[in-house]
Formats: structure tokens, sequence, C-alpha cells
């Protein structure tokens, strides 16, 4: 009994002998009496909340889909997405709220996914854009997790931070569930910066997360397949690409698409001016006054090349 539409119009017209406009007419008519009735009807319920953690997940959907489909659209709808989440998630002294619905103020303190997801997306975005706006705000939110979330006894991180509202017993989720563990998130999100910071602090806060454990992840592999994926970062030996140029330009466009042509999971880039303060990119000099690339493993880098087809070969 669901309404489906089994002919084209020109054919319902001709069998019942209506001119086009007027079966379209009737039609019409039709379906606003069937709306008006149903509207009588209780609606259902409608869950329309904007989830910062989930937006999280989204945006780095989005910005890496971006990059690797080419499509400017779905860059465009990832940098929209992370303006409104700074705008309207994001509190004035750097703290997340948790949740927000039109109409209303965005409330309840951010969870320990809300910064991890966040912080991951905002890296994706980086690295599709290279605006370093997102670097330092996933910066900051990575800092955040390490000063109010981090579990300094047994490594790895809280759900909740250390200034929520008191509870019982402070929660710790470290399993995937139908969205990945944010521990595991976090794990990952550390390991990445590490790499472009220089900080070996955050690798091994990481890496004593990933190691605590290790059984688990043997025995259960597929309830900690985001853990797997911070320990084959950890032992995979994850390059860094240091990119000196000027972004949109040719000649950096083309070190980034060689950068980019294979799939490279375990790989850091970044991307523009020397003068940048972010420690990958500060004070490397270009080659022979052209776009240069420097490929790296914990910052003892490789000669620099400037030729698509000499960083191919540097890159694993």
């Amino acid at each position: 009994n669901i309404l489906n539409i089994q002919k084209e119009l020109d054919e319902v017209a001709w069998a019942t002998k209506l001119s086009e406009a007027q079966a379209q007419e009737k039609l019409n008519a039709a379906k606003q009496k069937l709306y008006d009735i149903r509207a009588k009807r209780i609606w259902p319920g409608l869950d329309d909340k904007v989830l910062t953690a989930w937006n999280g997940l989204m945006l780095a959907a989005f910005a890496e889909a971006g990059r690797v489909l080419q499509r400017p659209d779905y860059t465009e709808t990832a940098v929209h997405n992370a303006q409104f989440i700074h705008q309207t998630m994001r509190q004035e002294n750097g703290r997340l709220l948790r949740t927000w619905k039109s109409g209303a103020e965005a409330k309840y303190n951010g969870y320990l996914e809300d910064y991890a997801y966040l912080a991951d997306g905002l890296l994706a975005l980086y690295q599709t854009t290279f605006d370093e706006r997102w670097f330092h705000w996933a910066h900051e939110l990575a800092e955040t997790m390490r000063t109010h979330f981090q579990d300094a006894d047994h490594g790895g991180f809280f759900d909740t931070s250390d200034d929520h509202e008191a509870l019982i017993h402070r929660p710790k989720d470290l399993q995937d569930n139908a969205v990945p563990s944010a521990n595991a998130m976090a794990a990952q999100v550390l390991l990445k910066l590490s790499l472009y910071l220089g900080n070996e602090s955050y690798w091994e806060m990481a890496e004593t997360a990933v190691s605590s454990l290790y059984g688990a992840m043997m025995q259960y592999p597929n309830a900690f397949a985001h853990w797997l994926e911070a320990a084959v970062f950890i032992t995979s030996q994850p390059q860094e690409v240091a990119i000196i140029g000027d972004v949109g330009f040719p000649d950096t466009e083309a070190l980034i698409d060689t950068t980019f042509a294979a799939f490279r999971p375990n790989l850091v880039v970044a991307a523009g001016s020397p003068s940048s303060d972010i420690p990958l990119l500060t004070e490397r000099k270009r080659l022979d006054g052209k776009s240069t690339a420097y490929v790296c493993r914990r910052f003892v880098c490789q000669q620099p090349v400037n030729s698509p087809a000499a960083l191919a070969e540097q890159l694993t």
C-alpha cells in the first residue's frame, strides 16, 4: 500500500484522455490532499541535535574525500563544518561543548570523543587545505586532552574531563563500538602531532597507551581495530613530508600531488612557508629557489628535492 510511480506522466495522461498539464494538476492536488491528511497525525520523533564528536568524524571523511577525489565541493563542506563547530561549539577558553540544536545554545561539557574525533578531522582538513588555523586548533585540542583527560597512572584517557561533574566511576571506554574508541583516536592524533611538532612526549604518551592493550588487541582484534591502526603507525616508521613553497602554485601543487598519488596512510604532510611556526616546516630552505620537499623520519631528513620524480623515489 505504499504509493509509487508505475508509469510516466505522459502515459497516464494518454490513458485518462487528459493533457499532460491537466494530469499534472490533478496529481499535485492529490499529493496536497494526502499531505494535509498526514499532517494531522502525530509526527515521528526527530533527533536533530548536532554532536561535536559525530561532526568530527564527518569532517575527516569530507576533508580526505575532497583531497583524494579532487572534489572542491567536498573540501568546501569540510571547511564550512569546521567553521561552524569553531563558532558554535568552542568556548572562549578553548573548551568544547557537546551538543547544539537550532534555536538553542550549545551545552554540556565535551567528552573525550568530542576532542579526539574533532582533532583528527582538523588534521585531515589541514592536510587537504594546508590552512594552518586547522592545525593549530587540533594542537589546542590535544593539549586539552593531555591536561584534562589523561590517566597519568595507567595510560590513556578518561571519557570525562577532570573538571566534569563528579561521577561514582570515571569511565574509560577502550573498545571500538558503533564509533571508534575515543582513546584510540586520541592516540592516533598524538602520534601524528608528534611528527609535526617534534614532540616526543606526545609519542610516548600514545605508545604507552597502545602497549598497555597489546594482549587485548591480540585476543580481540575486531574490538580494537583503531588501536591496531595506531600500533601499525608506530611500527611502520612513518614518514614526514615538509613541502616548502606557496600552496596553490603549480610547482608546489605538483609536489603535493606526488605525495598523495599513492595510498600512504602512515604519513604526515605539511606545506607552506619556512616562516611557519609548525616545526616540521620551520626554517627549511627552498632548493635553487624552487618549491622543495623534505622527506624525513622523526625529523631526520633525506636530501631535499624539488622534482616530483625525485620525491616519488624517496617516498615509501
